[in-house]
C-alpha cells in the first residue's frame, strides 16, 4: 500500500480543521512561530534513557539511545521532557535543581522562550526514587472508595508539582475483559461505572494540585484477543460505546481531565492512533474534550512498523495528526523532520499543525509555563515525597482493598504468642507488594543493587510488629516462577511444628517478560505461577491450619484453595499489590485489628478456559443446561467476607420514573455481629426486556457504610434512569421505557432475580448462580420493579451519570 493510497482513502476525506479557541497570548506566539518551532512544541525528548527498556520496542525506535546535546535538540524549543525523574534513580533535590536551571535556559536561549512541559508516570504514586508507592489500581477498585482515591491523587499531585512536573500519565480507565492480559494490575475493575467513578476521583485529586492527569488508553485497549498485549481488538460498536467508553466520558465531563492518551489497539482493522472518528469525532465532538491528546510511547511510529497502515514516518505523522494526536511521545521520530517535510511539500495543510500547537500552548498557559515569571523562584529547598500523610493514606487504602475470599473461622488470628510458620516466595519481598508501574519494579529492576529509597516493610517484618510475642519461622519454600521444589521439605517441617502456617504466594510485577504480571507479561494459564499451588497443598497436608495470602496483579483460578477437596487452606486473603504500607495492612487484617472490607473489582475466574468472562453478561453468557461449559466465577464481582455479619432490611424503590428522570432506592443495613466493620452496599439492576440483549445484573451504584456492632444505617440511592442507557440497534445511546428490576446486595450473585421471560419459569436460564447450587455468603434484598415511563430517551451530555448516595 503506498503512502498516497492510504491517506487518500482515509485521512484526506476530512475538511481542514477549525482552530480551537485560543487566548491572545497563544495566538501571538503561534503567529511568530516558524514551521520548525511549531513542530518542536509537538514532541518530547527522553533524557537519560541509558539503554533501559521501559517501553515497548524502545530499542527499535530511531530516538532510542540518542543523547544529543540539549542545546541542539531544543534549538527550536521543545514540547515535553520525558520522565526527567522516572527513568533512572536520581536524587529528587539534585534533579529539581537541574530542572529549574534547564527551564531557565530554555526561556533564555530559545527564540520564543517557552519552557518544556515535564511528564511522568504516576499510576501507583509518582514513579520517582524516594517517592511513596501506593496500592495498584486494582486495589483502588477493590476499596470501592473514590473519596480515599481522590485523597491519594491529591498527595501524588502535590509531590509532582513540588518537583516541577506538570502532567501525569494516569489513570488507566481500561475496563478489564480478560485477566490473562498482563496490564490487568494497572486497571480498576471490570465494571464501567466502578472504573469511571474511581478513575474520575483520581483525576480530580491529581488535578486539584495543579497537575494535569492523562486518561489511558483511549479506546478499547483491554479488549484484545486472548488477553494479549498489542493484539487486535474485535469489539463491535455497541461494546465500545457501552463498556469501554463510559469511564472516559465520566472523567472528561465530571472530572474535567486535561489530557488523553491513545490506545495502541487496532479495532476491527483500524489503528486507534489513525482513527479520526474516535480521536476527533467521539472524543472531541461527542464528549466535548478540549484538552491535549498525547501519543502512547512510539504509537505514531507503530502505524508504520506494527500496523503497516503507513509507508514511512511521514505517512504515520500525517495519519496521526489528522486523526487528532497532538503530541508525539516520548520523542520526535515522526512529528519533527518527517512531519515538517510533509507540510513543506504541500501534502499536509499547515492548519493541522497549527491546531495541535494551539492546544499545546493553551495547556502550557494553563499550567503557568507561559507566565513571565515562570521559574524565577528557585527550586524547592526541602523535598519529602514520602511523608506521614502519604503513608497514612497508603495504609488506609491498602486495608480497604484486602478481600477475604474464604474463612473457616481461623481468622482473625488473635493469639499473641505461639509459633507462626511464614512460608512462600512473597513473604519477605518488598517488590512483591508493588505493581508494574511502581518505581521499584519499573526502574530499579535495572539497578538491582540500588536501595529502594523508602521504607517498605515486608509481610514478615509487619507480622513481627503485629504479633511481637509470637515466634515466626520464615521459610521461602519456592520461588514465584520456576519448578524448584527443593524448599518444600523445609516448608513442611516448619508448618508441622507451628500453630498456624501463613503462606504468601502470587506474582512478581515487571515488564515484557521480566515477571509474571505487568505490561507485556500476558499468560495462557490462570494457574498460580511456578510450583506455588503445590507448595500450598503440601503445607496444607501437614494438618496445620493454613492461611493463604495472594499478593498478585491479577485474579488467579484458585478453586482448589477455596472450594476444593480437603485438605485445603482454612482462609484465603486476596491482596492486589497493596503498596508500601500493604504488609502492615495485611498484618492488621490477619490479626483482627482491622476487619476486611475489600470487594472484588472483577470476577475471580474458574479457569483460563472460561475466559474472557465478565459479570456484565446477557443470559446466553451465563451457565445453562444447553452447554457443558460453566463460566461461573469462583467468586463474583463485588464479593468479600468480613469478620462480622450484616443484614439488609426495608428495601424500597420508586414504582415509576420517566426515562429522562431519576428514581430512588433505599435499604437499611445493620451490623448484626460483634465487630466494627464496613459494608459495601451495592445496588444492582437489570432491564427486563429491551431491544438488544442486556446484562443479567448491572451495578447501578454503591456505598461504603462503616458500622459498630448493633448499628444500622439507611442508604438512599438517587439513580438517574440514564444508568440503564445502552446503544440500540441504530447505534444511538438511549433509555427505553419498560420495567427494570432493582435490588441491593453485597455482591453480584447475592440475589438473582429470575428474568421475566414468557414461557420460561426458573431453571438453568433464570439461575445466575453456578449449577453446583453453591450459595455464597452475602446479604441481599428482594428485587423491586421500576416502570420507566415515557418515550425512548436519547441520552445527551446533560444527562446525569453519577448516582447520588445519602447515608442516614
Amino acid at each position: 500500500m503506498t503512502s498516497d493510497t492510504s491517506l487518500d482513502s482515509v485521512a484526506r476525506t476530512e475538511e481542514i480543521p477549525a482552530f480551537p479557541i485560543a487566548s491572545e497570548r497563544v495566538e501571538e506566539l503561534l503567529a511568530q512561530m516558524t514551521l520548525e518551532e511549531k513542530a518542536a512544541q509537538l514532541v518530547g525528548y527522553w533524557l537519560d534513557q541509558g539503554g533501559e527498556v521501559v517501553a515497548p520496542l524502545q530499542n527499535e525506535m530511531a530516538s532510542a539511545g540518542r543523547h544529543d546535546a540539549l542545546a541542539e535538540v531544543t534549538r527550536d524549543g521543545i514540547g515535553h521532557y520525558t520522565r526527567v525523574y522516572g527513568t533512572r534513580p536520581v536524587a529528587p533535590g539534585e534533579r529539581a535543581a537541574w530542572l529549574w536551571a534547564e527551564q531557565r535556559r530554555l526561556r533564555r536561549e530559545t527564540r520564543l522562550g517557552i519552557p518544556a512541559l515535564v511528564h511522568e508516570e504516576c499510576l501507583t504514586g509518582l514513579a520517582a526514587w524516594k517517592a511513596a508507592t501506593f496500592p495498584t489500581p486494582l486495589a483502588w477498585g477493590a476499596s470501592f472508595d473514590p473519596a480515599l482515591v481522590a485523597e491519594m491523587g491529591a498527595l501524588i499531585g502535590e509531590s509532582m508539582r513540588t518537583l516541577g512536573i506538570h502532567q501525569g500519565l494516569a489513570p488507566v480507565l481500561d475496563v478489564v475483559r480478560d485477566p490473562r492480559w498482563g496490564r490487568v494490575d494497572e486497571c480498576i475493575g471490570e465494571d464501567p461505572y466502578l472504573v469511571g467513578t474511581v478513575g474520575t476521583a483520581y483525576v480530580q485529586g491529581l488535578q486539584s494540585a495543579g497537575v494535569h492527569a492523562t486518561l489511558k488508553h483511549f479506546l478499547g485497549y483491554s479488549g484484545s484477543r486472548a488477553g494479549r498485549n498489542h493484539a487486535p481488538v474485535s469489539a463491535g460498536p455497541r461494546e465500545i460505546a457501552d463498556v469501554f467508553l463510559p469511564p472516559f466520558e465520566m472523567a472528561i465531563r465530571d472530572g474535567g481531565v486535561r489530557s488523553v492518551m491513545n490506545s495502541y489497539a487496532e479495532i476491527d482493522g483500524v489503528p486507534v492512533a489513525a482513527d479520526p472518528e474516535l480521536l476527533t469525532g467521539v472524543l472531541r465532538e461527542r464528549l466535548g474534550f478540549d484538552g491535549v491528546v498525547v501519543a502512547d510511547y512510539f504509537a505514531i511510529a507503530f502505524l508504520e512498523v506494527m500496523h503497516a497502515v503507513a509507508a514511512d514516518r511521514g505517512d504515520a505523522a500525517e495519519l496521526a495528526l489528522r486523526a487528532g494526536i497532538d503530541v508525539e511521545l516520548p520523542s520526535g521520530d515522526a512529528y519533527r523532520e518527517p512531519l515538517i517535510d510533509r507540510v513543506r511539500s504541500g501534502a499536509l495543510d499547515e492548519a493541522y499543525l497549527d491546531r495541535a500547537v494551539i492546544r499545546v500552548l493553551a495547556q502550557k498557559e494553563q499550567l503557568g509555563l507561559l507566565d513571565p515569571g515562570a521559574f524565577d523562584e528557585g527550586p524547592p529547598a526541602f523535598i519529602d515525597l514520602d511523608t506521614p500523610r502519604h503513608r497514612d493514606v497508603a495504609r488506609r487504602l491498602a486495608a480497604e482493598s484486602l478481600v477475604l475470599l474464604s474463612n473457616d473461622g481461623v481468622l482473625p488470628w488473635t493469639r499473641s504468642a505461639g509459633r507462626i510458620a511464614l512460608i512462600g516466595p512473597n513473604a519477605d519481598r518488598a517488590e512483591a507488594l508493588q505493581g508494574c508501574y511502581s518505581f521499584a519494579n519499573h526502574v530499579l529492576a535495572h539497578h538491582p543493587d540500588h536501595e529502594l529509597g523508602i521504607a517498605i516493610p515486608t509481610v514478615r517484618e509487619a507480622l513481627a510488629v503485629a504479633v511481637p510475642g509470637a515466634e515466626i519461622v520464615h521459610v521461602r519454600g519456592a520461588e514465584v516462577e520456576g519448578d524448584d521444589r527443593s524448599g518444600f521439605a523445609e516448608a513442611e517441617r516448619a508448618a508441622a511444628g507451628a500453630d498456624v502456617a501463613i503462606v504468601v504466594v502470587g506474582d512478581q510485577a515487571g515488564l515484557f517478560g521480566r515477571g509474571t504480571v505487568g505490561e507485556g507479561n500476558d499468560v495462557e494459564s490462570l494457574d498460580l505461577p511456578g510450583v506455588q499451588r503445590e507448595l500450598v497443598e503440601r503445607v496444607a497436608a501437614t494438618g496445620t491450619p493454613v492461611i493463604v495470602v495472594v499478593l498478585s496483579g491479577r485474579p488467579y483460578a484458585i478453586g482448589w484453595a477455596l472450594d476444593g477437596d480437603a485438605p485445603r487452606p482454612s482462609a484465603v486473603l486476596q491482596a492486589f499489590f497493596p503498596g508500601e504500607e500493604g504488609a502492615t495492612a495485611i498484618a492488621e487484617v490477619l490479626t483482627g485489628a482491622v476487619s476486611p472490607s475489600g470487594r472484588l473489582p472483577l470476577s475471580l475466574p474458574r479457569s483460563s478456559g472460561s475466559q474472557p468472562y465478565g459479570y456484565l453478561h446477557p443470559i446466553l453468557g451465563g451457565p445453562s443446561d444447553v452447554t457443558s461449559a460453566d463460566p461461573t466465577p469462583l467468586r463474583p464481582f463485588g464479593f468479600g467476607l468480613s469478620y462480622t455479619s450484616f443484614a439488609y432490611t426495608g428495601f424500597e424503590v420508586s414504582a415509576a420514573a420517566p426515562t429522562d428522570g431519576t428514581f430512588t432506592a433505599t435499604v437499611t443495613v445493620s451490623n448484626t455481629g460483634d465487630r466494627q466493620a464496613a459494608e459495601v452496599v451495592q445496588l444492582y439492576g437489570r432491564d427486563v426486556a429491551a431491544s438488544v440483549t442486556r446484562p443479567v445484573a448491572q451495578l447501578l451504584g454503591y456505598a461504603r457504610v462503616d458500622l459498630v456492632p448493633g448499628e444500622r444505617r439507611t442508604v438512599r440511592f438517587e439513580v438517574p434512569a440514564a444508568r440503564f442507557a445502552f446503544t440500540d440497534r441504530r447505534l444511538t445511546r438511549v433509555v427505553e421505557p419498560g420495567a427494570v428490576r432493582v435490588w441491593a446486595a453485597a455482591h453480584a450473585e447475592a440475589v438473582a432475580p429470575a428474568p421475566e421471560i414468557s414461557g420460561v419459569t426458573g431453571g438453568a436460564i433464570a439461575n445466575e448462580r453456578a449449577r453446583d447450587d453453591r450459595v455464597l455468603p452475602g446479604s441481599a434484598t428482594t428485587a423491586g420493579t421500576v416502570a420507566l415511563t415515557g418515550g425512548v430517551h436519547e441520552v445527551t451530555a446533560e444527562d446525569a451519570r453519577i448516582v447520588t448516595v445519602t447515608i442516614a
